[in-house]
Protein backbone atom coordinates (compact mmCIF):
# COMPACT_ATOMS: atom_id res chain seq x y z
CA UNK A 1 0.00 0.00 0.00
CA UNK A 2 0.76 3.30 -1.04
CA UNK A 3 2.52 5.83 1.82
CA UNK A 4 -0.01 8.56 1.37
CA UNK A 5 -3.10 5.88 1.72
CA UNK A 6 -2.16 3.91 4.25
CA UNK A 7 -2.11 7.14 5.96
CA UNK A 8 -5.43 8.20 4.83
CA UNK A 9 -6.41 4.04 6.55
CA UNK A 10 -4.59 5.44 9.67
CA UNK A 11 -6.25 8.93 9.75
CA UNK A 12 -9.63 7.62 9.21
CA UNK A 13 -9.57 4.83 11.94
CA UNK A 14 -7.71 7.54 14.45
CA UNK A 15 -10.95 9.83 13.80
CA UNK A 16 -13.30 6.99 14.36
CA UNK A 17 -11.96 5.73 17.81
CA UNK A 18 -11.33 9.68 18.91
CA UNK A 19 -15.42 10.05 18.05
CA UNK A 20 -16.60 7.48 20.07
CA UNK A 21 -15.02 9.15 22.91
CA UNK A 22 -15.93 12.69 21.64
CA UNK A 23 -19.15 12.11 21.85
CA UNK A 24 -19.46 10.49 24.97
CA UNK A 25 -18.05 13.05 26.06
CA UNK A 26 -20.38 16.10 24.08
CA UNK A 27 -23.16 13.92 25.97
CA UNK A 28 -22.02 14.43 28.92
CA UNK A 29 -21.11 17.97 29.18
CA UNK A 30 -24.29 21.06 29.76
CA UNK A 31 -24.94 22.34 26.18
CA UNK A 32 -25.46 26.47 26.63
CA UNK A 33 -29.60 26.46 26.87
CA UNK A 34 -30.55 26.26 23.31
CA UNK A 35 -26.97 26.69 22.01
CA UNK A 36 -24.80 24.08 21.45
CA UNK A 37 -21.08 23.72 21.82
CA UNK A 38 -20.56 23.09 18.33
CA UNK A 39 -18.42 25.27 15.36
CA UNK A 40 -20.06 24.99 12.11
CA UNK A 41 -20.00 26.63 8.30
CA UNK A 42 -22.49 26.37 5.95
CA UNK A 43 -22.96 27.99 2.44
CA UNK A 44 -26.39 28.49 2.29
CA UNK A 45 -26.67 29.01 -1.37
CA UNK A 46 -27.70 32.71 -2.43
CA UNK A 47 -29.39 34.35 0.50
CA UNK A 48 -30.65 37.67 -0.77
CA UNK A 49 -32.91 40.01 -0.06
CA UNK A 50 -35.64 41.10 -2.77
CA UNK A 51 -34.62 44.64 -3.40
CA UNK A 52 -32.12 45.52 -6.17
CA UNK A 53 -28.70 46.67 -5.49
CA UNK A 54 -27.92 49.29 -7.66
CA UNK A 55 -23.95 48.53 -6.98
CA UNK A 56 -24.44 44.72 -7.08
CA UNK A 57 -25.32 42.72 -9.99
CA UNK A 58 -28.18 41.02 -7.43
CA UNK A 59 -31.21 42.31 -10.12
CA UNK A 60 -31.72 38.53 -10.57
CA UNK A 61 -32.57 37.62 -7.34
CA UNK A 62 -35.41 40.37 -7.41
CA UNK A 63 -39.18 39.40 -8.05
CA UNK A 64 -39.08 41.04 -11.96
CA UNK A 65 -35.58 39.32 -12.23
CA UNK A 66 -34.50 35.45 -13.86
CA UNK A 67 -34.90 33.88 -10.50
CA UNK A 68 -38.70 35.68 -10.11
CA UNK A 69 -37.76 35.86 -6.04
CA UNK A 70 -40.60 37.27 -4.13
CA UNK A 71 -41.18 37.65 -0.78
CA UNK A 72 -42.83 34.49 -0.37
CA UNK A 73 -39.46 32.53 -1.70
CA UNK A 74 -37.39 34.80 0.81
CA UNK A 75 -39.18 33.54 3.38
CA UNK A 76 -39.50 29.94 2.40
CA UNK A 77 -35.53 30.19 2.07
CA UNK A 78 -34.91 31.68 5.82
CA UNK A 79 -37.47 28.85 7.01
CA UNK A 80 -35.51 26.41 5.31
CA UNK A 81 -31.86 27.26 6.31
CA UNK A 82 -33.28 27.91 9.65
CA UNK A 83 -34.92 24.19 9.98
CA UNK A 84 -31.28 23.19 9.09
CA UNK A 85 -29.55 25.15 11.73
CA UNK A 86 -31.86 23.77 14.07
CA UNK A 87 -31.26 20.09 13.65
CA UNK A 88 -27.44 20.95 13.96
CA UNK A 89 -28.67 22.03 17.75
CA UNK A 90 -27.79 25.54 17.05
CA UNK A 91 -24.15 26.08 16.97
CA UNK A 92 -22.75 28.30 18.88
CA UNK A 93 -20.23 29.51 16.38
CA UNK A 94 -21.60 29.14 12.77
CA UNK A 95 -19.96 30.11 9.70
CA UNK A 96 -21.76 31.13 7.02
CA UNK A 97 -21.30 32.31 3.20
CA UNK A 98 -22.87 33.41 -0.12
CA UNK A 99 -24.83 36.03 2.28
CA UNK A 100 -26.20 39.23 0.18
CA UNK A 101 -26.17 41.71 3.36
CA UNK A 102 -26.53 42.69 7.27
CA UNK A 103 -30.45 42.40 6.63
CA UNK A 104 -30.88 38.72 5.30
CA UNK A 105 -28.27 38.03 8.45
CA UNK A 106 -30.82 40.26 10.89
CA UNK A 107 -33.69 38.22 9.28
CA UNK A 108 -31.76 34.61 9.30
CA UNK A 109 -31.22 35.78 13.47
CA UNK A 110 -34.76 36.61 13.76
CA UNK A 111 -36.01 33.50 12.80
CA UNK A 112 -33.12 31.25 14.71
CA UNK A 113 -34.25 32.61 17.84
CA UNK A 114 -34.58 30.16 20.42
CA UNK A 115 -34.91 29.79 24.28
CA UNK A 116 -30.89 30.23 24.33
CA UNK A 117 -31.53 33.52 22.98
CA UNK A 118 -30.66 35.27 19.74
CA UNK A 119 -27.52 35.11 17.70
CA UNK A 120 -25.31 38.51 16.81
CA UNK A 121 -24.03 38.70 13.26
CA UNK A 122 -20.33 39.76 12.40
CA UNK A 123 -20.44 40.69 8.99
CA UNK A 124 -18.46 43.56 6.12
CA UNK A 125 -19.31 43.87 2.80
CA UNK A 126 -17.03 42.32 0.20
CA UNK A 127 -16.35 43.70 -3.33
CA UNK A 128 -17.88 40.36 -5.22
CA UNK A 129 -19.80 41.85 -8.22
CA UNK A 130 -23.25 39.72 -7.15
CA UNK A 131 -23.08 40.86 -3.49
CA UNK A 132 -22.68 37.54 -1.62
CA UNK A 133 -20.04 37.96 1.28
CA UNK A 134 -18.78 35.54 4.34
CA UNK A 135 -20.47 36.30 8.22
CA UNK A 136 -20.46 34.94 11.59
CA UNK A 137 -23.34 33.91 13.97
CA UNK A 138 -22.53 33.59 17.30
CA UNK A 139 -23.73 33.28 20.66
CA UNK A 140 -22.59 36.27 22.45
CA UNK A 141 -22.74 34.14 26.22
CA UNK A 142 -20.16 31.94 25.35
CA UNK A 143 -17.60 33.88 22.78
CA UNK A 144 -16.99 37.63 23.14
CA UNK A 145 -15.61 39.20 19.78
CA UNK A 146 -12.59 41.53 21.16
CA UNK A 147 -11.57 42.44 17.36
CA UNK A 148 -12.88 42.05 13.55
CA UNK A 149 -11.03 42.91 10.26
CA UNK A 150 -10.99 41.36 6.96
CA UNK A 151 -8.29 40.20 4.45
CA UNK A 152 -8.45 41.03 1.14
CA UNK A 153 -6.86 39.64 -2.12
CA UNK A 154 -6.20 41.36 -4.94
CA UNK A 155 -6.16 39.80 -8.72
CA UNK A 156 -3.74 41.05 -11.14
CA UNK A 157 -6.55 41.97 -14.67
CA UNK A 158 -6.84 38.96 -17.51
CA UNK A 159 -7.06 40.58 -20.48
CA UNK A 160 -8.26 44.05 -19.27
CA UNK A 161 -11.17 42.46 -16.92
CA UNK A 162 -10.74 42.42 -13.00
CA UNK A 163 -11.67 39.88 -10.83
CA UNK A 164 -13.24 40.41 -7.58
CA UNK A 165 -13.87 37.72 -4.55
CA UNK A 166 -15.40 37.31 -1.46
CA UNK A 167 -13.07 38.96 1.48
CA UNK A 168 -12.14 36.24 4.26
CA UNK A 169 -13.47 37.47 7.44
CA UNK A 170 -11.08 36.93 10.73
CA UNK A 171 -12.79 37.50 14.37
CA UNK A 172 -10.91 37.32 16.77
CA UNK A 173 -12.08 36.38 20.71
CA UNK A 174 -12.90 34.78 23.83
CA UNK A 175 -14.61 31.34 23.91
CA UNK A 176 -15.58 30.33 27.63
CA UNK A 177 -14.32 33.60 28.96
CA UNK A 178 -10.76 32.43 29.10
CA UNK A 179 -9.71 30.78 25.58
CA UNK A 180 -8.39 33.01 22.77
CA UNK A 181 -10.09 31.71 19.66
CA UNK A 182 -9.19 32.86 15.99
CA UNK A 183 -12.35 32.24 13.70
CA UNK A 184 -11.35 32.70 9.52
CA UNK A 185 -14.07 32.14 7.50
CA UNK A 186 -13.59 31.68 3.85
CA UNK A 187 -15.25 31.30 0.50
CA UNK A 188 -12.67 31.09 -1.68
CA UNK A 189 -13.02 31.60 -5.97
CA UNK A 190 -15.33 29.12 -7.02
CA UNK A 191 -14.04 26.60 -9.89
CA UNK A 192 -15.63 28.46 -13.03
CA UNK A 193 -13.76 28.00 -15.74
CA UNK A 194 -12.13 25.03 -15.18
CA UNK A 195 -10.84 23.57 -12.05
CA UNK A 196 -6.73 23.90 -13.34
CA UNK A 197 -8.05 27.64 -14.99
CA UNK A 198 -9.40 28.45 -11.92
CA UNK A 199 -6.60 27.32 -9.52
CA UNK A 200 -4.01 30.20 -9.59
CA UNK A 201 -6.82 32.59 -7.81
CA UNK A 202 -7.35 29.81 -5.03
CA UNK A 203 -3.37 29.63 -4.39
CA UNK A 204 -3.42 33.30 -4.23
CA UNK A 205 -6.30 33.77 -1.97
CA UNK A 206 -4.50 30.57 0.22
CA UNK A 207 -1.08 32.60 0.36
CA UNK A 208 -3.11 35.41 2.12
CA UNK A 209 -4.72 33.41 4.37
CA UNK A 210 -1.41 31.13 5.57
CA UNK A 211 0.70 35.09 5.86
CA UNK A 212 -2.64 35.77 8.26
CA UNK A 213 -2.51 32.77 10.16
CA UNK A 214 1.55 33.22 10.67
CA UNK A 215 1.09 36.84 11.93
CA UNK A 216 -1.78 35.66 14.36
CA UNK A 217 0.76 32.67 15.73
CA UNK A 218 3.20 34.94 16.07
CA UNK A 219 1.13 37.68 18.15
CA UNK A 220 -0.70 35.56 20.09
CA UNK A 221 1.23 31.65 20.28
CA UNK A 222 -1.31 30.30 23.26
CA UNK A 223 -4.37 31.06 20.82
CA UNK A 224 -6.21 28.35 19.25
CA UNK A 225 -7.52 28.77 15.57
CA UNK A 226 -10.25 27.54 13.51
CA UNK A 227 -10.59 28.01 10.05
CA UNK A 228 -13.25 27.38 7.65
CA UNK A 229 -15.34 27.71 5.05
CA UNK A 230 -16.09 26.73 1.23
CA UNK A 231 -12.80 26.35 -0.46
CA UNK A 232 -13.80 25.68 -3.83
CA UNK A 233 -10.89 22.79 -3.14
CA UNK A 234 -10.48 19.53 -1.42
CA UNK A 235 -8.15 18.65 1.38
CA UNK A 236 -6.11 17.22 -1.15
CA UNK A 237 -6.02 20.22 -3.67
CA UNK A 238 -2.56 21.63 -3.50
CA UNK A 239 -4.71 25.30 -2.46
CA UNK A 240 -5.03 24.02 1.05
CA UNK A 241 -2.72 20.94 1.38
CA UNK A 242 0.47 22.77 0.25
CA UNK A 243 -0.02 26.50 0.22
CA UNK A 244 -1.93 26.86 3.42
CA UNK A 245 0.01 23.99 4.77
CA UNK A 246 -3.27 21.91 6.35
CA UNK A 247 -2.30 18.29 6.63
CA UNK A 248 -4.26 15.35 7.79
CA UNK A 249 -4.58 14.92 11.60
CA UNK A 250 -2.15 12.32 13.30
CA UNK A 251 -1.35 10.73 16.22
CA UNK A 252 1.71 13.19 16.39
CA UNK A 253 0.13 16.63 16.93
CA UNK A 254 2.01 20.14 16.71
CA UNK A 255 0.11 22.70 18.53
CA UNK A 256 0.98 25.77 15.47
CA UNK A 257 0.56 23.55 12.45
CA UNK A 258 -2.54 23.34 11.04
CA UNK A 259 -4.43 20.32 10.50
CA UNK A 260 -7.65 19.50 8.10
CA UNK A 261 -10.44 17.82 10.35
CA UNK A 262 -12.14 17.10 7.33
CA UNK A 263 -9.52 15.05 5.80
CA UNK A 264 -11.00 12.17 7.06
CA UNK A 265 -14.65 12.24 5.57
CA UNK A 266 -12.61 13.45 2.22
CA UNK A 267 -10.64 10.15 2.63
CA UNK A 268 -13.78 8.23 3.15
CA UNK A 269 -15.18 9.50 -0.03
CA UNK A 270 -18.11 12.13 1.71
CA UNK A 271 -18.26 15.42 0.88
CA UNK A 272 -20.26 18.46 0.66
CA UNK A 273 -21.44 19.01 -2.41
CA UNK A 274 -22.13 16.92 -5.23
CA UNK A 275 -21.09 17.19 -8.74
CA UNK A 276 -22.43 15.22 -11.25
CA UNK A 277 -22.39 11.76 -8.81
CA UNK A 278 -19.09 13.02 -7.44
CA UNK A 279 -19.05 14.13 -3.97
CA UNK A 280 -16.55 16.98 -3.12
CA UNK A 281 -15.51 17.69 0.62
CA UNK A 282 -15.35 21.43 -0.58
CA UNK A 283 -16.75 23.04 2.98
CA UNK A 284 -14.05 21.93 5.43
CA UNK A 285 -12.77 22.80 9.09
CA UNK A 286 -9.31 23.00 9.86
CA UNK A 287 -7.86 23.71 13.24
CA UNK A 288 -4.42 24.41 14.68
CA UNK A 289 -2.99 21.17 16.47
CA UNK A 290 -3.62 23.37 19.67
CA UNK A 291 -7.47 22.54 19.40
CA UNK A 292 -7.05 18.63 18.47
CA UNK A 293 -4.12 17.94 21.63
CA UNK A 294 -5.40 14.93 24.07
CA UNK A 295 -5.20 17.05 26.80
CA UNK A 296 -6.16 20.52 25.20
CA UNK A 297 -8.06 23.11 27.42
CA UNK A 298 -10.31 23.52 24.47
CA UNK A 299 -10.55 21.07 22.09
CA UNK A 300 -12.39 20.25 18.65
CA UNK A 301 -13.81 17.01 18.29
CA UNK A 302 -14.35 15.22 14.76
CA UNK A 303 -15.52 17.18 12.03
CA UNK A 304 -19.05 15.69 10.56
CA UNK A 305 -21.14 16.53 7.56
CA UNK A 306 -24.55 17.08 8.53
CA UNK A 307 -26.72 15.45 6.24
CA UNK A 308 -30.32 14.27 6.87
CA UNK A 309 -32.70 12.65 4.37
CA UNK A 310 -35.12 15.60 4.74
CA UNK A 311 -32.25 17.58 3.09
CA UNK A 312 -31.83 15.24 0.18
CA UNK A 313 -33.38 15.09 -3.52
CA UNK A 314 -32.65 11.80 -5.37
CA UNK A 315 -31.59 12.66 -8.71
CA UNK A 316 -32.23 10.47 -11.52
CA UNK A 317 -28.77 10.27 -12.80
CA UNK A 318 -26.73 11.35 -9.91
CA UNK A 319 -28.37 10.01 -7.01
CA UNK A 320 -28.71 11.37 -3.91
CA UNK A 321 -27.89 15.22 -3.83
CA UNK A 322 -28.55 18.19 -1.21
CA UNK A 323 -32.06 19.70 -2.17
CA UNK A 324 -30.88 23.29 -3.77
CA UNK A 325 -33.03 26.41 -4.05
CA UNK A 326 -32.03 26.72 -7.39
CA UNK A 327 -30.91 25.08 -10.73
CA UNK A 328 -30.43 27.54 -12.98
CA UNK A 329 -33.38 29.39 -13.38
CA UNK A 330 -35.49 26.89 -12.23
CA UNK A 331 -36.99 26.83 -8.66
CA UNK A 332 -36.90 24.17 -6.73
CA UNK A 333 -37.38 25.37 -3.14
CA UNK A 334 -34.73 23.68 -1.62
CA UNK A 335 -32.49 24.38 1.44
CA UNK A 336 -28.91 24.78 -0.32
CA UNK A 337 -26.58 23.08 -2.93
CA UNK A 338 -23.86 22.53 -0.01
CA UNK A 339 -24.42 20.53 2.79
CA UNK A 340 -23.07 22.13 6.52
CA UNK A 341 -19.77 20.82 8.41
CA UNK A 342 -19.70 20.90 11.86
CA UNK A 343 -17.37 19.88 15.14
CA UNK A 344 -18.24 19.88 18.77
CA UNK A 345 -16.10 22.12 21.32
CA UNK A 346 -15.24 20.74 24.60
CA UNK A 347 -13.59 22.43 27.81
CA UNK A 348 -11.83 20.77 30.39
Amino acid sequence: MRPFYLLLVVTVLLYAACGNSQQALRHSADTTGGFSPRVAFYNVENLFDTVDDPFRADEAFTPAGRQKWDEDRYAKKLGQLHRVIRGMDYPALLGLCEVENQTVLEALADSCQNPGGRYQIVHFESLDHRGIDVALLYDPRVFTVTATDTIRTAFPPVNGETYTSRDILHVSGRYGGQHSLHLFINHWPSRRGGLAASEPRRLRVAQRLRAAVDRVLQNDPEGHLILMGDFNDEPTNKSVRETLVASAPTEAIEPQQLYNCTFPLDAQGLGTYNYRGNWNQLDQIIATGSCLQPQAKLQLGPAQNYRQEWMMFVHEKYGATPSRTYGGPNYYGGFSDHLPVYADILLR
